[in-house]
Protein backbone atom coordinates (compact mmCIF):
# COMPACT_ATOMS: atom_id res chain seq x y z
CA UNK A 1 0.00 0.00 0.00
CA UNK A 2 1.31 3.47 -0.85
CA UNK A 3 1.83 5.27 2.42
CA UNK A 4 2.14 8.99 2.17
CA UNK A 5 3.79 9.83 5.41
CA UNK A 6 1.70 12.59 5.17
CA UNK A 7 3.57 13.78 7.62
CA UNK A 8 6.92 26.57 12.32
CA UNK A 9 9.56 28.14 13.73
CA UNK A 10 9.74 31.39 15.69
CA UNK A 11 11.76 32.95 12.89
CA UNK A 12 9.00 32.12 10.43
CA UNK A 13 6.41 33.78 12.68
CA UNK A 14 8.49 36.94 12.89
CA UNK A 15 8.83 37.01 9.12
CA UNK A 16 5.06 36.96 8.48
CA UNK A 17 3.46 40.17 7.18
CA UNK A 18 1.48 42.46 9.45
CA UNK A 19 -1.87 41.23 8.06
CA UNK A 20 -1.06 37.59 8.88
CA UNK A 21 -3.86 35.70 10.58
CA UNK A 22 -4.54 32.20 11.79
CA UNK A 23 -6.68 29.21 10.90
CA UNK A 24 -6.73 26.87 13.91
CA UNK A 25 -8.46 23.50 14.11
CA UNK A 26 -8.24 20.23 16.06
CA UNK A 27 -8.77 16.68 14.80
CA UNK A 28 -9.73 13.68 16.93
CA UNK A 29 -8.75 10.35 15.37
CA UNK A 30 -10.68 7.22 16.31
CA UNK A 31 -10.63 3.61 15.16
CA UNK A 32 -13.57 1.95 13.43
CA UNK A 33 -14.60 0.73 16.87
CA UNK A 34 -14.57 4.24 18.31
CA UNK A 35 -11.34 3.95 20.32
CA UNK A 36 -9.41 7.20 20.66
CA UNK A 37 -6.12 6.88 18.75
CA UNK A 38 -4.68 10.39 18.93
CA UNK A 39 -5.43 14.08 18.54
CA UNK A 40 -4.09 16.56 15.95
CA UNK A 41 -3.62 20.25 16.76
CA UNK A 42 -3.35 22.34 13.57
CA UNK A 43 -2.23 25.95 13.32
CA UNK A 44 -2.05 27.57 9.89
CA UNK A 45 -0.51 31.03 9.54
CA UNK A 46 -1.24 33.01 6.41
CA UNK A 47 -2.63 36.19 4.94
CA UNK A 48 -5.62 37.41 2.96
CA UNK A 49 -5.16 38.00 -0.77
CA UNK A 50 -8.16 39.49 -2.60
CA UNK A 51 -10.43 38.21 0.16
CA UNK A 52 -9.13 34.61 0.11
CA UNK A 53 -6.94 33.03 2.79
CA UNK A 54 -3.50 31.95 1.56
CA UNK A 55 -1.44 29.69 3.85
CA UNK A 56 2.22 30.38 4.54
CA UNK A 57 3.08 27.93 7.31
CA UNK A 58 1.28 25.01 8.93
CA UNK A 59 2.24 23.22 12.14
CA UNK A 60 0.69 20.03 13.50
CA UNK A 61 1.20 18.54 16.96
CA UNK A 62 0.03 14.96 17.49
CA UNK A 63 -1.01 13.95 21.02
CA UNK A 64 -2.17 10.62 22.40
CA UNK A 65 -4.39 12.39 24.93
CA UNK A 66 -5.55 16.03 25.12
CA UNK A 67 -3.03 18.12 27.03
CA UNK A 68 -0.17 15.64 26.71
CA UNK A 69 3.19 16.46 25.13
CA UNK A 70 3.28 15.74 21.38
CA UNK A 71 4.47 12.28 20.32
CA UNK A 72 4.90 13.47 16.70
CA UNK A 73 5.13 16.81 14.89
CA UNK A 74 4.88 18.15 11.36
CA UNK A 75 5.99 21.53 10.05
CA UNK A 76 5.03 22.72 6.58
CA UNK A 77 5.86 25.85 4.61
CA UNK A 78 3.99 27.01 1.51
CA UNK A 79 6.68 29.07 -0.18
CA UNK A 80 5.87 28.56 -3.88
CA UNK A 81 2.51 26.78 -3.98
CA UNK A 82 -0.35 25.97 -1.63
CA UNK A 83 -0.43 22.51 -3.26
CA UNK A 84 3.21 21.66 -2.55
CA UNK A 85 4.46 22.53 0.93
CA UNK A 86 7.89 21.67 2.20
CA UNK A 87 7.52 19.09 4.96
CA UNK A 88 9.42 18.22 8.13
CA UNK A 89 7.74 15.26 9.87
CA UNK A 90 9.08 13.73 13.10
CA UNK A 91 7.78 10.56 14.79
CA UNK A 92 10.34 9.84 17.56
CA UNK A 93 8.57 6.76 18.96
CA UNK A 94 9.65 4.94 15.78
CA UNK A 95 12.81 6.99 15.11
CA UNK A 96 11.16 8.08 11.87
CA UNK A 97 11.68 11.38 10.08
CA UNK A 98 10.57 12.62 6.68
CA UNK A 99 11.76 15.78 4.96
CA UNK A 100 10.53 17.14 1.62
CA UNK A 101 12.29 20.15 0.11
CA UNK A 102 12.45 21.87 -3.29
CA UNK A 103 16.05 22.44 -4.40
CA UNK A 104 14.93 23.27 -7.96
CA UNK A 105 11.71 24.79 -9.36
CA UNK A 106 10.56 21.51 -10.95
CA UNK A 107 12.29 18.98 -8.72
CA UNK A 108 11.81 17.97 -5.10
CA UNK A 109 14.05 16.08 -2.70
CA UNK A 110 12.94 13.49 -0.14
CA UNK A 111 14.92 12.22 2.82
CA UNK A 112 13.20 9.50 4.83
CA UNK A 113 14.66 7.85 7.90
CA UNK A 114 12.78 4.57 8.26
CA UNK A 115 11.85 2.89 11.56
CA UNK A 116 14.59 0.36 10.77
CA UNK A 117 17.15 3.19 10.91
CA UNK A 118 17.89 3.25 7.18
CA UNK A 119 17.91 6.52 5.24
CA UNK A 120 16.22 6.64 1.85
CA UNK A 121 16.81 9.61 -0.47
CA UNK A 122 14.90 10.44 -3.66
CA UNK A 123 14.87 13.18 -6.25
CA UNK A 124 11.52 13.57 -8.02
CA UNK A 125 10.65 15.73 -11.03
CA UNK A 126 7.16 17.20 -11.15
CA UNK A 127 4.83 19.69 -12.83
CA UNK A 128 1.89 21.85 -11.70
CA UNK A 129 -0.36 18.76 -11.39
CA UNK A 130 1.52 17.53 -8.31
CA UNK A 131 -0.01 17.70 -4.83
CA UNK A 132 2.09 17.07 -1.71
CA UNK A 133 0.86 16.12 1.77
CA UNK A 134 -1.66 18.63 3.18
CA UNK A 135 -1.77 20.32 -0.22
CA UNK A 136 -4.82 18.11 -0.90
CA UNK A 137 -6.82 20.38 1.42
CA UNK A 138 -5.94 23.44 -0.63
CA UNK A 139 -6.61 21.52 -3.85
CA UNK A 140 -10.17 21.03 -2.64
CA UNK A 141 -10.61 24.72 -1.86
CA UNK A 142 -9.01 25.87 -5.12
CA UNK A 143 -11.56 23.71 -6.97
CA UNK A 144 -14.49 24.40 -4.64
CA UNK A 145 -16.80 25.52 -7.43
CA UNK A 146 -16.13 22.37 -9.46
CA UNK A 147 -16.50 19.80 -6.67
CA UNK A 148 -19.66 21.43 -5.27
CA UNK A 149 -21.16 21.30 -8.78
CA UNK A 150 -20.45 17.57 -8.93
CA UNK A 151 -17.34 17.72 -11.12
CA UNK A 152 -14.10 15.79 -10.61
CA UNK A 153 -10.47 16.95 -10.60
CA UNK A 154 -7.50 14.84 -11.66
CA UNK A 155 -4.06 15.40 -10.12
CA UNK A 156 -0.80 13.70 -9.18
CA UNK A 157 -0.14 12.84 -5.53
CA UNK A 158 3.28 12.27 -3.99
CA UNK A 159 4.01 8.96 -2.26
CA UNK A 160 7.15 10.17 -0.46
CA UNK A 161 8.24 6.83 0.98
CA UNK A 162 8.17 5.42 -2.58
CA UNK A 163 9.91 8.39 -4.16
CA UNK A 164 7.20 8.63 -6.84
CA UNK A 165 3.91 10.37 -7.62
CA UNK A 166 0.73 8.73 -8.87
CA UNK A 167 -2.46 9.67 -10.67
CA UNK A 168 -5.48 10.38 -8.46
CA UNK A 169 -8.91 11.92 -8.88
CA UNK A 170 -10.85 14.11 -6.44
CA UNK A 171 -14.59 13.60 -6.86
CA UNK A 172 -17.92 14.01 -5.06
CA UNK A 173 -19.25 10.92 -3.31
CA UNK A 174 -21.57 9.80 -0.53
CA UNK A 175 -20.71 7.92 2.64
CA UNK A 176 -23.02 7.08 5.54
CA UNK A 177 -20.11 7.32 8.01
CA UNK A 178 -19.71 11.05 7.38
CA UNK A 179 -22.03 13.83 8.45
CA UNK A 180 -20.68 16.80 6.46
CA UNK A 181 -22.10 19.38 4.07
CA UNK A 182 -19.80 18.30 1.24
CA UNK A 183 -18.42 14.74 0.94
CA UNK A 184 -15.56 13.95 -1.44
CA UNK A 185 -13.17 11.11 -2.07
CA UNK A 186 -9.65 10.78 -3.39
CA UNK A 187 -8.96 7.58 -5.32
CA UNK A 188 -6.25 6.31 -7.69
CA UNK A 189 -6.91 6.55 -11.41
CA UNK A 190 -4.88 3.39 -12.13
CA UNK A 191 -6.88 0.14 -12.08
CA UNK A 192 -3.91 -1.64 -10.49
CA UNK A 193 -3.56 0.90 -7.69
CA UNK A 194 -7.28 0.71 -6.95
CA UNK A 195 -6.69 -2.84 -5.71
CA UNK A 196 -3.81 -1.68 -3.50
CA UNK A 197 -4.90 1.71 -2.20
CA UNK A 198 -8.23 2.36 -0.52
CA UNK A 199 -9.91 5.71 -1.29
CA UNK A 200 -9.69 8.53 1.24
CA UNK A 201 -13.05 10.11 2.07
CA UNK A 202 -13.22 13.78 3.08
CA UNK A 203 -15.95 15.90 4.64
CA UNK A 204 -16.16 19.70 4.45
CA UNK A 205 -18.54 22.31 5.81
CA UNK A 206 -20.10 25.09 3.75
CA UNK A 207 -17.27 27.45 4.63
CA UNK A 208 -14.72 25.10 3.05
CA UNK A 209 -13.18 23.81 6.28
CA UNK A 210 -12.24 20.14 6.60
CA UNK A 211 -14.62 18.45 9.04
CA UNK A 212 -13.90 14.73 8.57
CA UNK A 213 -11.23 12.40 7.18
CA UNK A 214 -11.70 8.68 6.71
CA UNK A 215 -8.76 6.56 5.60
CA UNK A 216 -5.09 5.78 6.01
CA UNK A 217 -3.16 8.29 8.15
CA UNK A 218 0.51 9.25 8.42
CA UNK A 219 0.72 8.09 12.05
CA UNK A 220 2.19 4.67 12.74
CA UNK A 221 0.28 1.96 14.55
CA UNK A 222 3.45 -0.15 14.56
CA UNK A 223 6.72 -0.45 12.64
CA UNK A 224 4.96 -2.03 9.65
CA UNK A 225 1.64 -0.21 9.33
CA UNK A 226 -0.10 3.11 9.84
CA UNK A 227 -3.41 3.76 11.51
CA UNK A 228 -6.58 3.84 9.46
CA UNK A 229 -8.86 6.28 11.25
CA UNK A 230 -11.96 8.42 11.19
CA UNK A 231 -10.80 11.91 12.11
CA UNK A 232 -13.34 14.57 13.06
CA UNK A 233 -12.21 18.20 13.00
CA UNK A 234 -13.42 21.21 14.95
CA UNK A 235 -12.46 24.74 13.95
CA UNK A 236 -11.29 26.91 16.83
CA UNK A 237 -10.43 29.99 14.80
CA UNK A 238 -11.22 30.98 11.23
CA UNK A 239 -9.04 33.45 9.33
CA UNK A 240 -10.30 36.98 8.70
CA UNK A 241 -11.18 36.17 5.09
CA UNK A 242 -12.85 33.38 3.12
CA UNK A 243 -11.34 29.91 2.75
CA UNK A 244 -12.77 29.36 -0.73
CA UNK A 245 -13.04 31.56 -3.85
Amino acid sequence: MIRSAITFSALTILALPVNANQFVFTGTAKSNGGTLLYQEIHQVEGHCAEGIFEPQTHSVNYRKEPGEAPFATKQMSYEDSSLRPSVDFQQPDFNETLEITYPEPDRLAIEWQTPAGEVERYGVSFDDQLVVDAGFDHLVRANWGKVTRGESVEFRFLGPTRGEHYGFVLEPTSNNQLNSDVVLRIRPTSLVLRFLVDPIVLGYNKEGALTEYLGLTNIRENADANFTAHIRYEVEQYPDCELTP
